[in-house]
């Protein structure tokens, strides 16, 4: 099915890393007629407000990056609002989309939905076989529940939805919350903030924790109170501490090379490409978005480390949890879709620590 740049896209999710990311590769592709509501415009829990969102805007084609998302910490202790939360968006969303007659729909899913055991790297056929990492068990239930609902609304009604699933993601417009954030920008965050005290540059640090407060402590607080809050994330001037050992490994995908795959899925490849030659059931018809390389989450720490020029120490907190040890997406799919990756993970640290810093001092001109 041909998109025309004049169809109307709803981007669900178009301030998020990924939806932001697709929002504007859909511009640079000529696509214009794009519409996006931020939360407070949209409650995407709310099935009403949806239905009346979709009699409105009637929109052709529906890119579904809404979700509630976290680290490892949010996932174990909210673990309701995971599943609640992101079932009932995928519900509303999909079934509007469906009332609706949208004749394009693209979900974007996760690689937690595979197995803690999984044969790596993990091919889309590993999906269902044997049991999820607990950590994320809630969250990964959900997306499984959203790939399986485009799944078997095409089967049974011959529509056209397709599920991605993107590995680690990092980029511009990325969440540096210190305990919410996924792990290569909250390593960023923490390295920078303890470059700064190394250096005894306060300035600094008080702009960074006023543009982003720690547990309600900001840049006005005193140097005491600072200290002690981000101690408590293991940051200090004389080291950095992360959780776990440092082993685990992962494969990281910058978000806009993220957004390209998306879009070039969405535009050129529809279920009847994916699910050929399968037989009589019919099942993992999603695609592995990943570059298909991993490094460890130390080497990831010491290229940032470089990046940031932090002279510190980096130390492990083996008391606690390192998640899954290995997590590679098996790529070939989206290869033979015509798709791969170029921004490799050293240049795309730089690149994040670029936007960063840039953030920082724009924020700050403004305020």
């Amino acid at each position: 099915i041909m998109l025309e740049q004049s169809a109307k896209i709803f981007v669900a999710g178009h301030r998020g890393l990924v939806g932001s990311a697709i929002w504007n590769n859909l511009k640079q592709r000529g696509y214009t007629n794009l519409t996006g509501r931020t939360h407070q415009e949209l409650d995407l829990l709310d099935p009403m407000a949806v239905k009346r969102f979709f009699d409105e805007e009637q929109p052709e084609a529906v890119v579904l990056a809404a979700a509630h998302v976290g680290g490892i910490l949010a996932n174990l202790h909210y673990r309701a609002d995971f599943i609640y939360q992101n079932l009932q968006i995928q519900q509303n969303v999909i079934g509007e989309s469906f009332r609706h007659g949208v004749r394009k729909l693209l979900f974007l899913g996760s690689t937690c939905i595979y197995p803690r055991e999984a044969p790596q790297p993990m091919k889309e056929e590993a999906l269902l076989t044997s049991p999820l990492e607990y950590t994320n068990e809630p969250y990964a239930i959900a997306k499984i529940a959203g790939l399986k609902m485009c799944e078997s609304f095409n089967l049974q009604y011959g529509t056209n939805y397709i599920a991605v699933m993107p590995t680690n993601l990092y980029g511009p417009n990325d969440n540096f919350h210190l305990e919410n954030s996924h792990v290569l920008p909250a390593m960023m965050r923490k390295i920078y903030l303890a470059k700064c005290l190394n250096e005894g540059n306060w300035e600094a640090v008080r702009k960074d924790i006023d543009l982003r407060p720690v547990e309600g402590v900001n840049g006005s607080c005193t140097e005491q109170v600072i200290l002690e809050k981000l101690a408590k994330f293991g940051i200090t001037p004389e080291a950095v501490t992360l959780w776990g050992t440092g082993t685990p490994m992962r494969e990281f995908l910058w978000s806009e090379e993220m957004a390209d795959a998306s879009v070039h899925v969405l535009l050129n490849v529809d279920f009847k490409d994916i699910c050929a030659g399968k037989g009589e059931e019919i099942r993992n018809c999603h695609i592995n978005i990943g570059t298909g390389k991993e490094i460890s989450i130390r080497e990831a720490a010491e290229m940032i480390i470089r990046e940031v020029g932090f002279r510190g120490e980096l130390r492990w907190d083996r008391s606690k949890p390192d998640g899954t040890l290995r997590k590679l997406t098996d790529v070939t799919r989206l290869h033979a879709l015509g798709w791969h990756h170029r921004i490799e993970i050293d240049e795309g640290i730089h690149r994040l620590y670029e936007w960063y810093q840039k953030g920082i001092c724009i924020n700050h001109q403004t305020v």
